[in-house]
């Protein structure tokens, strides 16, 4: 059975220092959100945490972004001001999850491929 291949959005903020990625519930209410402020944060992202790319734009390698990266950039690390930060200045980008598939049966052991 695969996993994945769902629709995700993920909001990339470019930095002076680092590229920056959150993932929102949807396009939609990342942009219900910027003209209604009083929508709750919870309701607009999916999952409180931040992530850094290196530069390597919004589908680079995903590393959780360490307080000093954040205070370097944003001049805190409260979670809650960085992600409306980057909600308010970051860009939205709308994709797939990539498709991953597992194992059907490791008992098979190395005849798995062969019948």
């Amino acid at each position: 059975m695969t996993r994945g291949d769902k629709p995700t959005t993920r909001v990339h903020y470019k930095g002076d220092h680092n590229d920056f990625v959150i993932f929102a519930e949807s396009p939609e209410i990342v942009c219900r959100w910027k003209k209604d402020r009083s929508i709750p944060l919870m309701e607009v992202v999916d999952g409180f945490h931040i992530f850094t790319t290196r530069h390597q734009g919004a589908q680079g390698h995903l590393e959780e972004a360490s307080h000093l990266a954040l205070d370097s950039e944003f001049g805190t690390h409260n979670v809650d001001d960085v992600v409306r930060h980057i909600l308010e200045r970051g860009e939205v980008k709308e994709g797939k999850e990539r498709e991953r598939t597992g194992n059907t049966n490791v008992t098979l052991g190395s005849m798995g491929g062969h019948t």
